[in-house]
């Protein structure tokens, strides 16, 4: 119908992406324009929840409204961005679409595209990848723990990509001797979906590991603001245990980020990144935290400590 040539755009939509993959050929290579809606984003939730009155200058929002800014990263770290869930006051129903979401996606989804007749074998996977999210991947103890052939593991786990439940990041390395280069990580694409994958759904975010959640919502940042700017997001650890959470890399630049969730008073740069400017003297890095904001320099580099919420100001990018 496209390659007719008619005076029409053509708009495909539908959450089935993996069942069209399955069916459909024809690539329409330079013939089309993928956009991927995700869920809501923290700037989008905040925006909602603002009934959009700072529009524009949502920085300030944060700035002013210091409280009520904690309590909506609490929200959001809680119950994640699906757009029903966000919009539902009652905690309980929340649970309850949490549950269908969930169970459609299990049932529906991945039992037909992979054939499953027992869909808790998946559901097993998908709370150890919850468990592990932010930590590097361990193919062998996962594939035994979840009961699953390595071969099989990885199977399931691109079909859990596919789907848009899971994102890997591949480790940066350069020095083949020392950096770890094989094992990715693992984020949630939904912190909600996380959270209710390990029964923990709508909980205090303090006792579900808060850490781990921030780290994952700074991941779904990055992806967010960097999704049309040609850059890649990695991890680097190396052998001696030295470890930055992301790293972004451009046609031409490397940038680490290390992510601390907690309210800095000072300037502190851990060991491991240290470690990484020293190995590879980029011209800026990144230290995100809950509220500290200052610029210090480390030898050749610029060492930016910024607030969670300016990584989508034009200043961060």
């Amino acid at each position: 119908m496209y390659d007719k040539g008619l005076p029409y755009k053509f708009v495909v939509s539908g959450s089935g992406s993996m069942e069209l993959k399955e069916k459909i050929h024809e690539s329409l290579a330079g013939r089309k324009r993928v956009f991927e809606l995700s869920t809501i984003s923290l700037w989008e939730f905040v925006q909602y929840k603002t009934a959009y009155a700072y529009e524009e200058k949502l920085p300030a929002f944060f700035e002013l409204e210091e409280h009520k800014a904690e309590l909506m990263l609490q929200e959001y770290l809680a119950y994640g961005g699906y757009p029903r869930v966000v919009i539902e006051r009652q905690g309980r129903e929340k649970l309850l679409l949490m549950n269908e979401i969930y169970d459609s996606y299990l049932r529906k989804d991945i039992a037909w595209l992979l054939k499953l007749d027992r869909a808790d074998v998946f559901t097993t996977l998908i709370r150890l990848c919850a468990h592990s999210c932010g930590a590097i991947l361990n193919y062998s103890t996962l594939a035994a723990d979840a009961g699953l052939s390595v071969p099989t593991l990885k199977k399931y786990l691109w079909y859990a990509e596919q789907t848009y439940v899971i994102k890997r990041i591949a480790p940066f390395f350069r020095n083949k001797r020392k950096e770890i280069k094989k094992s990715p990580t693992i984020y949630f694409t939904d912190l909600g979906l996380r959270n209710f994958a390990l029964n923990l759904f709508g909980h205090d975010v303090h006792a579900i590991g808060a850490g781990r959640l921030f780290q994952n919502l700074v991941f779904l940042i990055l992806r967010d603001v960097l999704r049309n700017a040609f850059f890649s997001i990695y991890y680097w650890r190396t052998s001696d245990q030295a470890e930055v959470d992301f790293v972004i890399q451009g046609r031409e630049s490397i940038i680490p980020l290390e992510v601390k969730y907690s309210h800095l008073k000072r300037e502190t740069i851990s060991r491991s990144l240290r470690s990484f400017i020293e190995a590879y003297k980029p011209a800026v890095a990144f230290v995100v935290n809950l509220n500290y904001e200052r610029v210090v320099r480390l030898n050749q580099t610029t060492v930016k400590f910024l607030p969670y919420y300016k990584l989508y100001s034009e200043e961060f990018r």
